[in-house]
């Protein structure tokens, strides 16, 4: 056994990049995963593979910003098979942009995906975990929660909420369940498509075209923390190009 094989894991931001590439990881280690994201066509897609590789997997079309859909992810899991192992909190956007620019629409955006979305997974699959007496969060953040730099003030607050929210969930959490947190860096996917700045998304799109790693890097370290003992929790990771300062 892995580590992995057996266990079912829901995913949120499933779809694409960060997401997509743990599924499919995941799956190819012997996981049943619950794939959540918005758009269908994709989920849809990526479940098939998954399939017709020899793997399982499940949908459910998923706007973390909705609560219901975030329960209903997690009730997907639990119905079809029974439990769910562990939570894969990954659906994050990042329309960055100076404060002097205003876009509070884009702040509202952050909060409402990066961190009430991810709120809204710990009220879904905590009282399942309590119940079963067995699970673990993994929350997925970014560096920009450990270096503030400019132009990432709001977006790096999001994950710094998330990161603080998350040790506190994990010394609550007592001997039965884990959290994880994993930090990517500049990683290989449409993350600057969410930045409505045309200035600074032409900044993030060429740094990451020189330097970002592909997402199944993160995969990796998502798997690292998910495939140790009961005993083990694998608190913080940091997942980053090594050309990134």
């Amino acid at each position: 056994m892995s580590g992995i094989e057996g266990k079912v894991i829901a995913i949120t931001g499933a779809s694409s990049g960060i997401g997509e590439a743990t599924a499919v990881l995941l799956a190819g280690r012997g996981a049943t995963v619950v794939l959540g994201a918005r758009r269908s066509d994709r989920l849809e897609a990526l479940s098939g593979r998954i399939v017709d590789a020899g793997g399982a997997a499940a949908y459910r079309v998923t706007d973390v910003r909705r609560r219901d859909d975030v329960t209903n992810l997690v009730a997907l899991a639990v119905e079809k098979y029974g439990k769910m192992d562990v939570l894969v909190s990954n659906a994050g956007v990042g329309p960055i942009s100076a404060l002097d620019e205003l876009r509070v629409q884009d702040w509202e955006e952050m909060i409402d995906v990066n961190l009430k979305g991810f709120l809204y997974g710990i009220a879904a699959a905590l009282p399942v975990f309590r119940r079963q007496e067995f699970g673990q969060f993994v929350n997925v953040i970014s560096t920009s929660g450990l270096k503030i730099v400019p132009m990432q003030a709001v977006y790096g607050g999001t994950k710094n909420a998330v990161r603080t929210i998350s040790e506190g969930l994990r010394q609550e959490a007592g001997p039965n369940l884990r959290v994880t947190t994993v930090s990517p860096g500049y990683i290989r996917t449409d993350f600057a498509d969410s930045i409505t700045s045309p200035t600074v998304r032409a900044q993030i799109s060429d740094t990451a075209a020189t330097i970002a790693i592909p997402p199944d890097a993160v995969a990796r370290a998502i798997a690292f923390g998910i495939e140790q003992p009961s005993s083990v929790d694998v608190s913080e990771i940091a997942v980053r190009p090594t050309a990134q300062g």
